[in-house]
């Protein structure tokens, strides 16, 4: 981006104060546009606040912190991804997790793997569906709990991470993860993603991104949809529903394609639509809870 300084004016100027404004830096009637000696002043309260180095200025640091800071909880949809979402939305968040008895570990603004889990078991103990994803239903649930949380400290709870992705089943197992269609490859990149964020040493990757050919001993994992036909016979398929028993299901599979010269197995979605969620959505809750039973079954081994 363009370095925004003393004298601009416009647009971008406005959205800087505005964002100064929402981190009570800046007083609201000075949101004029002009980025005057009190803007200056507030950008350099704000570079020192976040620890950046000292100026009136806002260059590509400053812009993308004070994006961060300007966040406040509700206003994006959160989800485990690499990168991972960071902010003050995640921060808050994190806070009010922890203060329900939900524990994130640091409560540092970034949603990585102990924030999602907390989100999980957050999910299960209200009744919601446990996918993860921090979107209208979850905070308007956290926000019927304000009272139970707001200026309040996370409980002291040692933490203890429940879900199976365990950092070594991720490193240790190489998979490929592939489908024949946009929904099932986009399941399987997105449990990808999920490994690698929660591990980046993760070697449970989707085809789009493999960097070489998998070799002989690699996992081939094929998503299909109902009444897909695959391409090779005679291979272990393992059906999604119901999700409950997936990992159990999916151990003595995975045992059978292994003893197979070129190790290969097929898991059947139920279709492209969980619970009348949207596509994207359901291709997250598809790619969260097929990890946790691959990494369950192959805990199993």
């Amino acid at each position: 981006m363009q370095t925004i300084k003393l004298g601009d004016t416009g647009a971008a100027v406005e959205d800087v104060q505005q964002r100064l404004a929402t981190v009570d830096l800046l007083a609201k009637e000075d949101v004029t546009g002009v980025f005057d000696e009190k803007t200056a002043e507030a950008v350099r309260a704000f570079r020192a606040k976040v620890g950046l180095e000292p100026g009136g200025k806002v260059d590509d640091k400053a812009w993308s912190a004070l994006v961060d800071a300007s966040y406040h909880i509700g206003d994006r949809t959160l989800y485990l991804r690499m990168p991972y979402f960071h902010g003050h939305d995640v921060l808050e968040l994190q806070q009010a997790l922890g203060a329900l008895g939900f524990p994130v570990g640091a409560e540092d603004g970034i949603f990585g793997a102990f924030t999602e889990d907390a989100v999980r078991k957050f999910q299960r103990n209200m009744g919601l569906p446990s996918d993860g994803i921090v979107g209208a239903y979850t905070y308007e649930t956290i926000r019927n709990l304000a009272h139970s949380w707001q200026g309040k400290k996370a409980l002291n709870i040692p933490m203890n991470l429940g879900f199976a992705r365990a950092s070594e089943v991720l490193e240790q197992n190489a998979l490929c993860l592939f489908g024949t269609d946009d929904f099932t490859r986009g399941v399987a990149s997105r449990m990808s993603n999920l490994g690698l964020a929660t591990n980046p040493s993760s070697k449970i990757l989707s085809a789009d991104s493999l960097l070489v050919q998998p070799d002989e001993k690699m996992l081939l994992v094929h998503l299909v949809l109902p009444n897909e036909q695959a391409t090779v016979e005679h291979v272990p398929r393992v059906s999604f529903e119901p999700d409950e028993t997936l990992a159990l299901r999916m151990a003595p599979a995975i045992s059978a394609a292994y003893r197979k010269q070129r190790p290969r197995m097929i898991v059947e979605l139920p279709g492209k639509s969980w619970e009348d969620a949207g596509e994207s959505r359901s291709m997250q809750h598809y790619a969260i809870t097929l990890l946790d039973a691959l990494c369950s079954a192959l805990e199993q081994r």
